[in-house]
């Protein structure tokens, strides 16, 4: 309760919008709900915002920012493609672990959007996965990497990592660092390019 009497009456709607749509879905999850759950009345929330969706919209594009600046700073050009990955995996982990409701949000709720805002979420995931791609081509390209289909390698990366809120928990005996840790180990270490034994 201290930390909601915090944050401003906007970041308070989004919150609990937020925590809602995870726990309900936005389809199910109401205005009025909404309203008594930060005891105003509904019509007041519209002070504060136009609709249910701009709500959503707000959970997804933040998360995307998210994704897409954490991925970006992570990345030194002059590491080798598997280092490079190696920081990607601990990036998505971060804001992962750090927006555990709005990261299931992001995940299961986006098809809610209208157009425009649903074909841009598309193409940002998509872009998103296309770095997450490049990075597998260029450790392949360099001999970093064995030569799998990359497509299905990127995917299986990330839905490992998109596969955290279901289990993780801030109070586990696992911290972020070492979750993101072991999962590069894991996948980077499969693809490895080792000599075969003779």
């Amino acid at each position: 309760m201290m930390q909601m009497a915090l944050l401003t009456r906007k970041e308070q709607i989004e919150q609990t919008a937020t925590d809602l749509f995870k726990t309900r879905g936005f389809a199910a999850t109401s205005m009025r709900e909404l309203a008594q759950l930060l005891g105003l009345e509904a019509a007041s929330l519209y002070a504060h915002i136009r609709s249910k969706e701009e709500l959503l919209q707000k959970v997804c594009f933040r998360l995307a920012d998210a994704f897409f600046s954490n991925f970006r700073r992570a990345l030194n050009p002059a590491d080798k493609a598997t280092e490079q990955l190696r920081a990607a995996i601990r990036a998505h982990v971060q804001v992962i672990t750090g927006n555990l409701a709005a990261a299931v949000v992001f995940q299961t709720e986006w098809r809610h959007l209208s157009e425009p805002y649903l074909s841009d979420i598309i193409h940002r995931q998509e872009t998103y996965e296309a770095g997450f791609r490049q990075l597998l081509q260029t450790g392949q390209a360099h001999g970093e990497l064995r030569p799998v289909d990359v497509h299905l390698a990127t995917r299986t990366l990330l839905a490992s990592l998109n596969g955290l809120p279901g289990w993780y928990k801030p109070e586990g005996k696992l911290s972020p660092e070492q979750i993101a840790e072991t999962i590069a180990d894991l996948f980077l270490l499969g693809l490895s390019n080792f000599p075969e034994d003779s």
